[in-house]
This record gives structure tokens, sequence and C-alpha cells, in this order.
């Protein structure tokens, strides 16, 4: 899953109904040869790779055979909908984690927690504290993180010391006085590239500001002074011309090129500027953690990825929880990495050499650390999205900042207030 977000899709309503209303469920079917088949959805690339996974984990048990069906990512939301209310999905189900809180909600997900002392994989203190808090909804286990992602700066070395840094910029006050003076170089050029259109993008510097965004009552804090100064810090990247407002340049070239000498984003993009930019050195570019607010302070971001969780219509959950502990034993995340690039999910899989020997990639192993999931309430798709068109408004349309925030605040706790 390569972005943080996905579009959030009326129907949670209906949900309880259904599930309440349908008294069928998914038969446990077997092979002619007598096998017992476990069914599975991936999203995406992820979907196609895991069926290269499922031959040694049927040698390791010849009982059962793995079917994996992919699902592609934009239809995916409306797909688990329609087979939560015809009981007629799949045995496992990979969710990002943003949808955990929304289909847990509902009822559709199995709580595994009387499986963890049979299969300790299962075990939350395998996992970064960040993705703890999408493994349980109402202290029931729904949840397994497969693998993770998180954002982090990318930055041109080269460039960065001709205008006095010899490393990342580590403040607020370095990031934007960093990016003033490599916008200075005019000709085009720009300092950084900042994604408003990522409908998360404000999330680590509003917790890096001391907002809590959604407080422990679920009510907005986004009219509230840490968000106002988080969104006057950032808009301001725009409004001086040090970021472009909207860009249809290409990021990887304008990086190579230095038009886009800094950007925040994921894990797949290390590889990216080594295959298309083979003429960047090493010593040309690197990665850093997002810089804090002040010195000294903790570096946020946010946690993204997948889960992979039991369907509530299982009759096979025995074998689900058994290919979910094998997916999540830090030797087969490993060879999950090799074959995706995805970051594995249990701190121990970090061990490994393949890990060790990339600096560039040990960075988003520091910033897991201190990275953090979306607030866990089942709405957030929907105020992600008011988040997005309300900066979007102050950004490109000039709203006064305030206003936007209170009327921002007043939406998404009324889409808050609507969802209990």
């Amino acid at each position: 899953m390569k972005t943080w977000w996905k579009p959030a899709v009326s129907g949670l309503l209906i949900f309880s109904f259904l599930l309440a209303g349908c008294s069928g469920g998914q038969e446990q079917t077997t092979t002619s040869e007598g096998k017992r088949i476990l069914k599975v959805w991936g999203m995406g690339a992820e979907g196609t790779a895991l069926a290269q996974m499922a031959p040694d984990f049927e040698a390791k048990n010849p009982d059962i055979k793995v079917e994996v069906q992919s699902i592609p990512w934009d239809n995916a939301h409306d797909k688990l909908l329609t087979a939560v209310a015809s009981q007629s999905g799949p045995d496992i189900v990979q969710m990002g984690m943003s949808w955990i809180p929304e289909f847990a909600d509902a009822g559709a997900l199995q709580d595994l927690t009387s499986y963890v002392e049979k299969y300790p994989n299962l075990k939350a203190d395998h996992y970064f504290e960040g993705a703890r808090t999408k493994m349980t909804y109402n202290d029931k286990l729904v949840g397994i993180p497969w693998y993770i992602d998180t954002r982090v700066l990318f930055y041109r070395k080269d460039l960065l010391q001709q205008v006095g840094y010899n490393k990342a910029p580590q403040t607020w006050d370095e990031l934007k006085d960093a990016a003033t003076k490599l916008a200075a170089r005019g000709n085009g050029n720009y300092g950084i590239l900042l994604d408003s259109k990522d409908q998360l993008f404000t999330l680590p510097f509003a917790w890096e500001n001391g907002s809590e965004v959604i407080n422990s009552n679920n009510q907005a804090q986004l009219n509230q002074p840490p968000y106002v100064e988080t969104i006057q810090y950032l808009s301001s990247f725009f409004k001086e011309g040090i970021a472009p407002t909207q860009s249809d340049m290409q990021l990887i070239p304008s990086f190579g090129e230095g038009i886009l000498p800094m950007f925040i984003s994921g894990p797949w993009t290390v590889n990216q500027i080594k295959t298309e930019l083979p003429e960047l050195k090493p010593d040309q570019w690197g990665t850093a953690v997002i810089p804090a607010k002040e010195q000294g302070g903790e570096s946020a971001s946010v946690l993204g990825g997948s889960n992979l969780s039991v369907f509530s219509s299982s009759k096979n959950t025995e074998d689900a929880v058994k290919f979910i502990s094998y997916l999540n034993d830090p030797a087969t995340q490993v060879k999950w990495y090799e074959l995706t690039q995805d970051l594995p999910s249990t701190t121990k899989a970090w061990d490994d050499k393949a890990f060790q020997d990339s600096p560039n990639i040990q960075t988003f192993r520091t910033q897991m650390d201190t990275a953090r999931s979306t607030p866990s309430v089942k709405e957030w798709e929907t105020i992600a999205k008011q988040i997005s068109d309300a900066f979007d408004q102050i950004v490109v349309g000039g709203e006064d900042i305030q206003t936007q925030l209170d009327q921002l605040n007043e939406q998404a706790d009324s889409t808050l207030q609507s969802g209990n």
C-alpha cells in the first residue's frame, strides 16, 4: 500500500444490520485430494506477490492449499463491504491499517486473542509501538501487522552543502531556512516538495507541535493553537514560493536535476532513485528522519502499511492464523522484503543483514520508533479528506487559516458525532 489513505466509501451504517441479518457463512472447502482450501485476499501488488509465498507454506503444511486472489486497491473497500454483507469473503484479508477501526467496529473481523499462546508471532511486543494501536479494537485482537512503512525526508546532500548544511535539517527552523536558501537559486528551482494532496501530510508536524488532532473523547482539535500553528508553518512554504503549490513535475527526475532537492516519501523511493538516477552517487543524496519542532525534540511520522485479519465469516480460522503466523515470522518477513521491498513489521526481522547494510533504509527503522498510526476512529477516512480539502482552501484558495480551521473542526466534529 503505497499511500497512507484510501478514499472513504459510504455504507458503515448498514454494516451491523447486514451482519445481523445474514445467517449464511463461508463453508470450508477442500480440493479433490482432500486438502483444506485457505482463501486469501491480497491487495494491489502485494496480492500478486503473495502467491509466490504460498508454496513454501504449503510444503510445510501439506494438508492446506492456499488460494490467493489479488484485489486492486481502488475497489478493495467496496469489495470488502460486499463480502461482509454477503458473508462470502475470504478466510484472510489484507487490511489497510486505517481501515481496521471501521471494519472491526462493524464486527467484520474475528478476535484472535485465543490464538496468541499457540502462535506467539501474534504477540504485540514483536511489533513497533505505532503499529500496536491498529492490532486491537475494543480490546479484541483483530489485525496483525504484516508490513509497515512510514515517511522520511529525502534530500540532496551536495545541494544542501552548497547552502551551508553539512547534514539534513533537524528542526522546523532549519528546514525552512534550508528550503528558502535552495529556492533562492531561482531558474525554476524550489527548496522542497510538500505533497499537500496527501491527506496525512499535516499529521507528523501536528504531532510534533503537541496537537492531538482528535482527542481521547473523540473531539476534533483542528482549530486549537497547536494545529493552527502547524498549518501556519506549513502553508508558509507555499505562500513564499519555497514549495510548488501545484506541480506536474516528475518527482524523481526533478530530484536528480536539483529542481526539487528535498521531499518526504516512503521506502520504495530508495530503489526508485537507485534505478532511475544511476548517475546520482551515494554521497550526493540521503534520507533523514522528519525534522523535529525544536532541537532535542522528537521527530514524528505516520505509520502505514497493512494488517492481516481473519474475516468473521471464515470457518477455517485455525489454518488462517497458522498462515498469518508464517507470514509474520522474522525469516519469512526478510524473504518478503527481498521479493517486494515492503518493510518488516516485526522488529526482530530488522536485525538481518539485508537492512543493516543499507543506511538509507535504516533511516526508516529509526523513524518507526516514533511513527504513529492514524487516529483509531472509524470515521478517519472521511476526516482525512476534510483536512486535505481545508488545507487546499488555505494554500490555493487563499482562505484565512483560523476561519478555515474553525469550519474544519466543526465539520470533523459533526462527522464524529454522526458515526456514534
